[in-house]
């Protein structure tokens, strides 16, 4: 497994991480052609932001409904199966998909000691740190992606006690394969529960990553551009 294939002729790293440093150096040069252009594009990641802090939410109330089904269970002296596991999935999910939003609402923990004592030169360390959070998101992103893909490479499973219906996995599998196989997929496919395949609980974990990696990104380029930094708040200085 090549780790930086060519993607239209061109090495993955160039795609990662040249053409957004590229376009990072645009937006420093030409801050307010730039922000016209992005201004559309920087609306629609905002709400793209706001959506994943939603399904997060979504996930953490689903956390809340497994454990009062385990206590329910617990009460009517009935099992629930894989509970703990789910649970588990739940909570990863929410992590994943909030980093993104938790960014622009400012709850990442940011050590500022050196920013606060910059005397005049805070427009440079937040870029250089934010360029520096930028190229660590995007490497974390990349081999978020690449364990789901081992993952399914060899079929791992988990080694717990839950379970999930073939068809649900059949239906996730539909955006990893063009439309023309689509046949195929559902008539390989049944309609029993199956150990569950690490790879759908590790979708969240890419999702996540990729859109942290993105928000960095964008975030760099609005403080090129505009000369401030656009994270709401400081959660925590």
């Amino acid at each position: 497994m090549r780790d930086w294939q060519l993607v239209l002729g061109l090495p993955l790293w160039v795609w990662l991480f040249v053409f957004p440093t590229l376009l990072a150096a645009a937006c420093l040069l030409q801050g307010p052609r730039m922000a016209r252009v992005l201004t559309p594009l920087w609306r629609v990641m905002d709400r793209i932001y706001l959506a994943a802090g939603v399904v997060a939410s979504c996930f953490m109330v689903t956390i809340l409904l497994l454990i009062v089904g385990q206590m329910v269970a617990r009460w009517s002296a009935l099992t629930f199966p894989g509970s703990t596991e789910y649970s588990g999935y739940a909570m990863a999910a929410t992590s994943f998909f909030a980093l993104a939003y938790a960014l622009t609402q400012g709850a990442h923990i940011r050590v500022s000691i050196f920013l606060t004592g910059g005397n005049g030169h805070r427009f440079w360390l937040d870029a250089v740190a934010m360029l520096i959070s930028a190229c660590v998101a995007t490497y974390f992103a990349r081999y978020a992606i690449k364990s789901n893909f081992l993952s399914e490479m060899i079929n791992d499973r988990t080694q717990g006690q839950d379970f999930v219906p073939e068809w649900l996995l059949t239906v996730v599998s539909m955006f990893g394969t063009w439309p023309w196989n689509w046949g195929t997929l559902w008539a390989n496919s049944g309609s029993d529960w199956v150990y569950t395949p690490i790879w759908l609980p590790q979708l969240p974990m890419s999702i996540g990553t990729v859109l942290l990696a993105i928000a960095v990104w964008d975030h760099l380029t609005r403080l090129l551009a505009t000369g401030s930094v656009h994270i709401q708040q400081e959660g925590v200085e």
